[in-house]
């Protein structure tokens, strides 16, 4: 209901305003109102007003994502509320929403609302007397916008249907659907309006002095603020000429629901967050130009004043940085720091203060009421050094605590070794010692990376069947041998055996599957005289798949809340409402959600539109962190590895679930092989990204991946190369977990050299280990995907012949490390690129890496840059001429010379399981012998 929003109670006084949206919708005045504050409608001499048809009907959804709300939020009437269908779901690229009207009605306009339809090619209105057979009735296609509406004829059923064609398997976000029957006939364009020059080049907006508005300019509301903009049109012809375009019927239009804006330029706040306004004018059926974007931020200083936030509390210090990734730090003997706290509710605020885990001093409580702001007196002095935490519980009448912690460090620098970083540096006891941001952030402990949680040896497993080369296609005959070990029983170790591809040439026009646990695909070399795998035809594939698309369930009736104002990146243990359900040894998922109030604060509702193009904004997300509970205290819980993003309750807080991964597979591994791919050498380009280079091979009718990781856990791919691929030697895809990839090489890619293509470790899963690797011919050599929940590690690798840069490529994955990474290496503000990247990656620390390095510091997070040798460059934002905001950098330590110790992730897993973990994650050799000798099992049905 998009036209009915544009509306508010303070904004329609105007005739003009009135009768000017009559004619555009046909809706008077007195049904927006209705619609818009809740009243009944009212009787008009002109006819009895329209009424949505759909609102709080029952509905039904092609599927609804449990995150975002079900599909009843499309019709409820609530403008903050939508539907979002799964990415399962857009598959097939097209979605719907059907509703019951209860029983015949007679209509004839659908209303959309979206976030965008940058990603919606279609929409349709369907109806049906049964639910089951259905009929179009109209569709719109072009000129969509996010607030649009389809007109036809009058038809009368009872059941309705919005179908969308998808463009892009993007996130679709629908706000509202309305059903409606419009009286009068549909509106039409002015009769006075002039003709648009078939020359026009540009348009814009002019402010009343006859100014234009410049190119993004800002305009800030406060909450329930409204303003009437001079938006007074004007074009530019190819000629360079000035057409004045006042009297161009005009729809001035917004892309989020944060402000309406009537069409006399009236502009209203209404929630927090940036908003655009412009229009839109149609030169000719093929060209649409759009006006600069005017950006309008809303802000509201009482927004984190609502009772379900609980409190606001600080840290104050005189001497001491309280900024989200900068160490703070005191000399030792020095006050503490004042906390004070601004209750949203009564509390009882009570505490304890700890030094290095051990407590010091209880806080006492103290009353605070509603709306009251008090100090927490702490009369203490840091005089031993030491890790620090002032831990306090705030206790709400007849609801559980809630809690929130406060961190400082008392030290002498001088206490940290010459050529250390001095946020983690080797104490007196050979252990990292970590100096925290005051609210507990810090460089998180990478080391549950890897096979089996990190620190394991891969195993060796014994050959049950042999594979010969022969001419032709191989593929079923591996896949023979696959499955019948597949089909033997599983051993004390956990594995059923290994097929073992003798040395050389197989031809692979298919795809080869391991959808079983404990089996292994090993040849005798990836050498030029070990097992060469071939993919041959013209088919773009993967050469091997492993797991299937069926990844953890989550158990929703077991969701508890995380009862923390603040859990801090790095954190294993919280707390959560009610932990009576759970134990020891329980797959969880650790949900930190991300609202739409976040999106603002990270800049990411507010990214430029890409000089000459588009772009999309970001909606509300999660991340999802796959753990195992291995303590609980009450209900404090502590989990394996540590979360690699906070949770903030103001940004939508936490959420503890189960799950059950029964169709995830493990113990599964490929090995000793050599991948290679057909291509037709007669494809040449020269197109690389946006520019260009010297012509390559850029046929892309042929094999994309060697190894592609899906649903799995505990698995490895070691003592691989790969050549003429087009995509990645290996992918570990969205529900793989616990991989270990090394001692691998990828040669000469064959592709086009543009997006989505040529990454060659590609990571898109958690607790993943890439180590001792090689690419050459990548765009991203080492690549994190969008929204990946970390850990994730890249150790000792090297990149050459770089056509772009290793990275979080985009949408901020977090928790990822580049360890002795030899690369140029970007984490970065991506802004407009891509669709939209935005802040690409969060919590990222790269150690001792050679190379060209750009990391910036993220809002609401950090980066970390700690002995990196290289150039230093600048990141893609800001820029001189366009997006001049200014981006932090990261946290930079020891610039142009490496630290101690050598390499992070192997301290840090030495520390937590011992010396012997790093022995078990070198390099030794693998197979041969009696292994490669097949022992024969009985065959089980079982799996």
């Amino acid at each position: 209901m998009f036209f009915l929003q544009a509306f508010s109670k303070n904004s329609m006084k105007a005739e003009v305003c009135m009768m000017a949206w009559r004619k555009w919708t046909g809706f008077p005045l007195s049904f927006i109102l209705a619609v818009t504050l809740g009243m009944p409608t009212m009787k008009t001499e002109a006819s009895e007003q329209p009424v949505n048809l759909v609102r709080n009907k029952p509905v039904q959804t092609s599927s609804q994502a449990s995150s975002t709300g079900p599909g009843s939020t499309a019709v409820d009437g609530d403008a903050s509320t939508f539907w979002q269908p799964l990415a399962k779901d857009r598959e097939d690229m097209n979605v719907w929403i059907s509703a019951d009207l209860g029983k015949a009605e007679t209509f004839n306009t659908f209303t959309v609302s979206f976030r965008s339809v940058d990603m919606v090619s279609a929409v349709s209105a369907l109806v049906s007397s049964d639910g089951t057979t259905w009929e179009k009735v109209a569709s719109k296609k072009s000129d969509l916008t996010a607030q649009d509406k389809i007109r036809f004829k009058d038809a009368s059923a009872r059941y309705v249907k919005l179908d969308i064609t998808l463009s892009k398997n993007s996130n679709v976000n629908l706000f509202e659907w309305g059903v409606y029957r419009e009286s009068g006939d549909s509106p039409g364009p002015n009769p006075e309006e002039p003709a648009v020059p078939a020359d026009l080049a540009s348009v814009y907006f002019v402010k009343e002095n006859g100014q234009p508005y410049a190119a993004n300019e800002v305009i800030e509301l406060k909450k329930g603020e409204s303003r009437t903009l001079s938006l007074n049109l004007k074009g530019k012809q190819k000629n360079g000429e000035i057409v004045d375009l006042s009297k161009y019927n005009k729809t001035l239009k917004t892309n989020t629901k944060f402000i309406t804006v009537e069409q006399n330029g009236t502009v209203r706040a209404l929630q927090v967050g940036a908003s655009t306004v412009y229009t839109e004018v149609k030169v000719n059926k093929d060209l649409t130009l759009t006006t600069p974007d005017i950006w309008i931020l809303v802000k509201d200083p009482n927004e984190f004043l609502a009772e379900a936030l609980i409190a606001n509390t600080s840290l104050t210090h005189p001497r001491m940085k309280t900024e989200i990734g900068q160490p703070a730090v005191l000399q030792p003997g020095d006050n503490f720091p004042a906390v004070s706290v601004q209750a949203n509710v009564k509390l009882d605020v009570s505490g304890s203060v700890v030094r290095n885990g051990q407590p010091v001093a209880p806080i006492p409580k103290v009353a605070v009421n509603k709306s009251e702001t008090k100090n927490v007196k702490l009369p203490l002095k840091a005089d031993q050094p030491g890790s620090y935490e002032i831990r306090l519980t705030l206790q709400r009448e007849g609801l559980p605590p809630a809690y929130d912690v406060f961190y400082f460090t008392a030290m002498d620098s001088a206490v940290i070794p010459s050529g250390q970083s001095s946020i983690a540096y080797m104490g007196p006891d050979g252990k990292l010692v970590y100096v925290p941001d005051y609210k507990g952030n810090r460089v998180i402990d990478f080391s549950n990376a890897g096979y089996m949680g990190g620190g394991v040896q891969l195993p060796d497993v014994q050959a049950r069947v042999t594979v010969e080369p022969e001419e032709g296609d191989a593929t079923a005959r591996i896949q023979q041998a696959i499955d019948q070990v597949s089909h033997m029983p599983v051993g004390p170790d956990g594995f059923r055996g290994a097929v073992l591809l003798k040395k050389g040439r197989y031809e692979i026009e298919g795809t080869l599957y391991i959808r079983t646990s404990g089996v292994v695909l090993r040849g005798e070399g990836q050498d030029e005289g070990g097992t060469l795998l071939f993919g041959s035809g013209n088919k773009p594939r993967n050469l091997i798949e492993i797991g299937s698309s069926k990844g953890p369930v989550i158990d929703n009736t077991s969701m508890t809340d995380v009862t923390d104002l603040y859990v801090p990146s790095g954190a294993k243990t919280f707390h959560v409402k009610d932990a009576g359900a759970y134990k020891v040894g329980d797959k969880v998922i650790v949900r930190r959600i991300g609202n739409t109030r976040f999106i603002t604060e990270i800049g990411m509702d507010y990214i430029y539109k890409r000089p000459g193009g588009t772009v999309s904004q970001w909606g509300p997300f999660n991340l999802d962190f796959d753990r195992v509970i291995t303590g609980i205290n009450g209900n404090e819980i502590t989990v394996d590895a540590p979360l690699a993003n906070s949770i903030e309750l103001r940004w939508g807080g936490g959420q503890l679930y189960k799950y059950n991964d029964d169709e995830r597979i493990e113990k599964v591994g490929v090995e000793k092989l050599r991948a290679d791919s057909a291509f037709d050498p007669s494809v040449i380009d020269t197109a690389m990204d946006n520019g260009k280079t010297d012509p390559y091979y850029a046929d892309e009718k042929h094999t994309e991946r060697f190894v592609m990781m899906n649903s799995v856990k505990n698995a490895w791919v070691r003592d691989v190369t790969g050549y003429h691929l087009a995509y990645a030697l290996v992918q570990m895809g969205r529900n793989a977990k616990w991989v270990t990839v090394q001692d691998s090489k990828v040669f000469d890619m064959v592709s086009i050299i543009t997006g989505g293509r040529r990454y060659a470790y590609y990571i898109q899963g958690q607790q993943n280990l890439v180590q001792r690797t090689y690419a050459e011919t990548a765009r991203h050599g080492y690549v994190v995907d969008s929204r990946v929940q970390g850990p994730n590690v890249f150790l000792e690798g090297e990149s050459r012949i770089d056509y772009n840069t290793s990275e979080p490529h985009h949408r901020w994955s977090v928790g990822g490390l580049f360890d002795n990474i030899k690369s140029p290496i970007m984490i970065r503000d991506r802004g407009w690129l891509g669709s939209g990247h935005g802040w690409a990656g969060a919590n990222y620390v790269t150690w001792n890496t050679e190379g060209k390095l750009t990391s910036q510091q993220p809002p609401t997070a950090q980066n970390y840059a700690i002995g990196h040798v290289g150039e230093k460059v600048p990141g893609f934002l800001p820029d001189t001429d366009y997006d001049t905001r200014p981006r932090k950098e990261a946290y930079w330590e020891l610039h142009g010379q490496h630290v101690t110790p050598v390499s992070l992730y192997k301290q840090q897993l030495k520390e937590r399981l011992g010396a012997q973990a790093l022995k078990n994650i070198a390099y030794r050799p693998v197979g041969g012998g009696s292994l490669d000798k097949p022992i024969p099992q009985q065959s089980s049905q079982g799996n």
